[in-house]
């Protein structure tokens, strides 16, 4: 893989020092302050994320793209906890969510950041899930998550910040969300969310009537009535993908 080519990237942002070779392929350095809480999407030109009914969609909207891959691991290297949904787990049961698993060249890069950050082997797996539409087998994942529900019996949906706060109280310092449109939405609706990761695949998804495609944000709508804005803080380029940093505080 060629470094990306850093093309813009405000002053004075938070740096980890990373190990030489993840350091080249960033071109630059990346860090996050302590109780961040960071999301991470690809998504097309016309502005799909995911295909309900197309498996591994995610995989063809991101056009194959290797520096997709090595974001996506080098942000699960950075963090503590991998927070998801009932319906991306559900999608993926196979997957560890572990930085080696997205982009195993780097490895032993990935494992020396972690040791430097004082953080364990890989990151903790939490999913977010109501028992309600999909049934998983916890016990017959990888490996065993932390698995947050809602606060009460007769309660509908999950309280996202009494499930942050459970990963907080835990001593979860840095939370990389990798959940869909609907959990990433209830999070943003909360004021939960530091910083979004996009990356912008040059590729058209398309879409019907018949066929259901997601967005970035499911379940919650904005504007007219209020207005929830991001403040750009870096782009890099890897051939025609962009690779796009934001501040939502």
């Amino acid at each position: 893989m060629e470094p990306l080519e850093l093309l813009f990237e405000r002053r004075a942002l938070p740096a980890f020092t990373l190990p030489a070779a993840l350091e080249r392929l960033y071109s630059g350095t990346l860090g996050f302050p302590d109780g961040c809480l960071y999301a991470n999407f690809v998504e097309s030109l016309d502005g799909a994320v995911a295909i309900p009914d197309v498996p591994s969609s995610n995989k063809l909207i991101a056009d194959a793209s290797e520096a997709d891959q090595f974001v996506m691991a080098l942000l699960r290297a950075c963090a503590d906890v991998v927070l998801v949904g009932s319906g991306t787990l559900h999608a993926s049961p196979t997957a560890r969510w572990v930085a080696e698993s997205a982009y195993p060249a780097a490895a032993g890069a990935f494992a020396e950041l972690r040791r430097a950050l004082d953080l364990g082997p890989e990151p903790a797996l939490a999913v977010v899930t109501t028992g309600r539409g999909y049934a998983i087998a916890f016990e017959e994942l990888p490996r065993e998550p932390i698995v947050l529900t809602p606060t009460t019996q007769d309660a509908t949906a999950v309280d996202v910040r009494a499930a942050v706060a459970a990963l907080r109280e835990r001593g979860f310092r840095r939370i990389l969300c990798e959940g869909g449109p609907t959990l990433f939405g209830s999070l943003l609706d909360a004021g939960l969310v530091d910083e979004l990761f996009l990356t912008l695949s040059p590729v058209v998804a398309g879409r019907t009537t018949a066929a259901k495609v997601l967005t970035l944000v499911e379940e919650s709508r904005y504007l007219p009535d209020r207005r929830v804005g991001a403040s750009l803080l870096s782009v890099r380029r890897s051939s025609d993908h962009l690779f796009l940093r934001y501040s939502l505080r």
